[in-house]
């Protein structure tokens, strides 16, 4: 029987997409029904969703019954067939559709538990449901009977048009714009013409954009200082200019918008602008979102309600992993609250103990730094001042080691706990002119002992946060100067750092673990750390200025140093295990009630989950031969 339903499974879409251990695994969580009569089994908005049904014989009618019970949309599905899926990936706790069991129909029903986990395990599987949903949308019809609930709590898909949804997909406004010398007078009888609240001033004679105006800008800068309104537009716009690709995703927009503190973004399609998109337009999109808690934490006025926002965290991790958004997003969103707060504390420091005596920047390193940050997280920073005059240098080290210390104090008062290995600013070792900070460097390149590679290796994920960004432009282009032709052991050194960390699987090809107290249980953090690393080594041997482990990534194969296979198989794997790093963590703090950490009871896992994480394992030890003999030239 049991090979029956895995035949079944082979020619079932999307079913087909899965390997036959999978197979295996969902075979014996399938449940048989038959129908011997024609029987109603969904009611459309009514019967509850227990899973998917998978069609072994018979037949399915599925249509929506109208105002006046007519049957609409009817279509009949045959042997093999999935019905059901649609209607679980959107969330929706009853059928989206009517279906009616013709007579001798037998179904399998796969319960949405584990079909949730074939969703979050195989992306490809995933998306052949959402991708079918959104073809189905172009229906007039079918579109018409779908009523996309009100909440994000309710709905899958108002979540997941955040992180599939791209902005050129969304209807941006066209550009309004007049030239640098330009009355200001005139310019807001441009706007007032075309009936929108900004204006982009282009330089003269050119199709430059240099910056822009809106009405508050006309508010501020022109009648509340009664200046004269014949002057150049120039004189009084706004800017930096701040653009993104139409081909970008609508979560990248809002990301970037925080990040930037823009209220404005270009919209650019290939080297031309094309539109713009406010953030109220962006926002208003996705009223629902989490992400607009982020806007919340930047109103935050103090450290005790900056610590009660880092306590709602997980809740929102939760429910993002809930409707299957990505480990890689859900990551970013923590990484972006994480910075947040940092450059909120950062300013209240600043504005208790005065104006900092030179200009500096306050980087991240670690997670932090490749925007890859957990629910467990401590601190790992740094601060890079610049050069000054001898006489002038103890006073400015001084003020910023009183300030790293503010800084780190408040922080742990939030939640983000002190470095237990001490690599934060507050340690004196870590903050340092820029001088100082490119003899770092120096020395860890040019001397290339193992020591520096296993202990520094994560100084060169490091992030500008707040301060003078030029300073670590200089610094990173130092660094990079410098790996073009480093020692001719430092690769070496670092390829080691990767290897260091074995994927815990036995001779047998079982999940290795550890007791802890009673329970048996694996180190994800120590699992998922051989991609991190090996992907630093290909990233610095060619150059890469980027942090995010992802990012390189797919920089890496763009490059040709990962084939496609090689690159889907490395960031599925990372993904899946941050997915479940990250979940197993909410869940420690929301129902077990205790501080966070990395370690995952085996017995918690299912068995699909366990068939993954061995594949996944397989895959990370594939990758570490192939790294030590490329930059070790051994077996």
């Amino acid at each position: 029987m049991e090979e029956k339903i895995i035949s079944l499974l082979k020619i079932t879409e999307p079913f087909h997409l899965l390997p036959e251990m999978v197979l295996e695994e969902i075979s014996e969580t399938l449940t048989k029904t038959e129908f011997s009569k024609d029987t109603l089994v969904y009611r459309q908005e009514v019967t509850e969703m227990k899973g998917v049904d998978i069609i072994s014989s018979g037949e399915y009618e599925t249509f929506f019954f109208d105002a006046a019970e007519n049957k609409r949309c009817v279509t009949r599905h045959h042997s093999p067939y999935c019905f059901g899926g649609m209607s679980v990936v959107l969330n929706r706790v009853r059928a989206l559709k009517s279906a009616i069991a013709k007579k001798g129909t037998v179904v399998y029903t796969l319960p949405k538990k584990e079909f949730y986990e074939l969703c979050n395990a195989y992306e490809d599987f995933f998306h052949y449901f959402t991708s079918d949903f959104g073809k189905k949308m172009l229906d007039e019809e079918f579109s018409h009977f779908v009523k996309t609930p009100a909440t994000f709590e309710e709905s899958y898909f108002a979540a997941d048009q955040l992180y599939s949804r791209k902005i050129e997909g969304i209807a941006y406004k066209s550009i309004v714009s007049c030239e640098e010398n330009t009355p200001v007078f005139e310019a807001a009888k441009m706007m007032a013409e075309n009936k929108v609240s900004c204006i982009f001033i282009k330089k003269s004679g050119s199709t430059e954009i240099i910056g822009y105006a809106t009405d508050i800008t006309l508010r501020d800068n022109v009648i509340s200082r009664r200046m004269d309104a014949g002057i150049a537009i120039s004189e009084v716009m706004d800017n930096p200019i701040v653009s993104i690709s139409s081909d970008a995703y609508l979560y990248e927009a809002i990301l970037m918008m925080f990040k930037t503190k823009s209220r404005y973004l270009l919209v650019k399609n290939k080297e031309e602008y094309v539109g713009f998109l406010s953030r109220n337009r962006l926002l208003s999109e996705q009223a629902q979102s989490p992400l607009v808690f982020i806007q919340s934490v930047k109103q935050a006025e103090n450290t005790e309600e900056l610590r009660k926002k880092w306590k709602q965290v997980p809740d929102i991790i939760n429910q993002l992993l809930g409707r299957g958004v990505h480990g890689e997003i859900a990551s970013q969103v923590i990484t972006t609250i994480a910075d947040t707060i940092t450059v909120k504390v950062i300013e209240k420091v600043i504005k208790e103990i005065g104006k900092p005596p030179a200009k500096f920047a306050f980087i991240v390193t670690g997670s932090e730094g490749r925007k890859e940050q957990t629910l467990s997280t401590d601190q790992d920073n740094g601060i890079i001042y610049e050069d000054k005059a001898n006489e002038h240098r103890e006073m400015v080290r001084e003020y910023f080691l009183d300030f790293a210390k503010k800084v780190s104090d408040d922080l742990n008062t939030i939640g983000f706990e002190y470095c237990k290995g001490g690599f934060m600013a507050s340690n004196p070792k870590w903050t340092h002119s820029l001088s100082h900070w490119k003899r770092n460097y120096s020395q860890w390149i040019e001397e290339s002992v193992p020591e520096s590679a296993m202990k520094f290796s994560t100084f060169f994920d490091f992030r500008f946060i707040y301060g003078d960004e030029n300073i670590v432009r200089e610094l990173k282009t130092f660094i990079k100067d410098k790996l073009v032709s480093p020692h001719q052991l430092f690769f070496a050194h670092i390829a080691k750092n990767a290897l260091q960390y074995e994927p815990p699987l036995t001779f047998f090809k079982r999940i290795k673990t550890q007791t802890i107290g009673k329970s048996e249980v694996f180190d994800i953090k120590t699992a998922m750390s051989p991609i991190v690393d090996l992907v630093r080594v290909y990233a610095l041997r060619n150059q890469l200025e980027l942090e995010n482990t992802g990012e390189r990534m797919k920089k890496l194969n763009e490059i040709g140093v990962f084939t496609q296979q090689q690159y889907n198989e490395m960031h599925q794997s990372y993904y899946y295990l941050m997915a479940l790093r990250l979940k197993n963590q909410a869940n420690q703090i929301n129902i077990d009630k205790k501080n966070p950490d990395n370690y995952i009871e085996i017995s918690k896992l299912t068995k699909i989950e366990r068939v993954t994480l061995i594949e996944i394992f397989k895959t990370i030890v594939n990758f570490q031969l192939g790294i030590k003999v490329k930059f070790t030239g051994s077996f």
